[in-house]
């Protein structure tokens, strides 16, 4: 990948955090012991991700008409995103995400769509050229697929890398993978993909096969504690991440993304960029909330030097 800039099309969400010993059941009512408000949506998540990290970045995405959309926007721009593709879209919220975070990091979490429906492929149109001029464009999947499908093939077109991070877990339209050149989804996200349980290695290794077959080149099967298992045309090896002691892992996936973005658009070797992009995730891990805990590069170099 060359160096150069990057476009992240996505979602922004205001997230309500709630921290509970164990998730309810059905008709359970637990109390928490800790609520807050933060930014996040994993587009902005892995915009932020990408911005921290010290890419030259462009966000494309859709806020409401209130308050909390414009200190997003505001947030955004301080994190060196380039926001004026950012729309304020009249007499609509923005979305918001409820999330609730048990006593082992894990996470569960609902979404409404709110501002980022109104990401469409008209909406798309008006930034055409900036997906046109870029290196690499970021994508997930909590925009409208017809959009994603659209910056797909826009990207293609311009010989703009495709990198897609495919969560929320759905099946995708062969026609959409075919346009992808790079996909990180976690385990879950690659089964739903695939139909295959991604359990071990070998589950990994045939799921990665499987997204080959369909024509994505790069496959990242991001595997929580045990690392990620990368495959290159085929060519597959797991590498394994750094041992924190974990908060909670809301943003850990996008932190991944934007940071492997980032270095890959500096140029580092796929491997390379896979630990620094492991880094920034293990530090995010030990901070709650989204975007709160996403790092900048000073403190990942710290990190990966006291690794070794």
């Amino acid at each position: 990948m060359k160096k150069g800039k990057l476009v992240v099309l996505g979602s922004i969400n205001a997230d309500h955090i709630l921290n509970t010993a164990h998730f309810p059941r059905p008709g359970e009512t637990v109390i928490g012991s800790q609520y807050q408000v933060a930014f996040g949506g994993k587009g902005a998540n892995q915009a932020v991700a990408a911005g921290r990290s010290g890419a030259d970045i462009t966000f494309i995405a859709c806020v409401g008409a209130d308050d909390i959309g414009e200190r997003v926007r505001q947030q955004l721009a301080a994190d060196n995103i380039d926001v004026r593709p950012v729309e304020v879209v009249p007499d609509t919220t923005t979305g918001v995400a409820l999330i609730m975070v048990n006593g082992e990091g894990e996470n569960v979490i609902g979404i409404h769509a709110g501002a980022n429906a109104a990401l469409t492929p008209d909406t798309l149109s008006r930034y055409q050229q900036e997906v046109a001029d870029a290196s690499a464009l970021l994508m997930q999947l909590e925009s409208p697929l017809d959009t994603v499908m659209a910056a797909a093939k826009l990207a293609k077109a311009h010989q703009t890398r495709v990198v897609l991070n495919p969560a929320p877990a759905c099946a995708l339209p062969d026609a959409l993978l075919a346009c992808v050149d790079m996909i990180t989804p976690n385990e879950t996200e690659a089964e739903a993909l695939t139909g295959i349980t991604v359990s071990n290695d070998d589950d990994a290794a045939r799921a990665a096969a499987w997204l080959h077959d369909k024509g994505v080149a790069n496959v990242l099967i991001t595997l929580g504690s045990r690392g990620v298992w990368l495959s290159e045309k085929g060519a597959g090896q797991r590498i394994p991440g750094f041992r924190v002691d974990a908060v909670d892992t809301i943003a850990a996936g996008d932190t991944f993304n934007g940071a492997l973005i980032t270095a890959l658009l500096e140029q580092q070797p796929m491997a390379e960029a896979v630990r620094f992009a492991h880094a920034a995730a293990a530090i995010a891990v030990t901070r709650p909330g989204a975007q709160p805990s996403v790092p900048w590069r000073n403190e990942i170099d710290a990190f990966l030097q006291q690794q070794g």
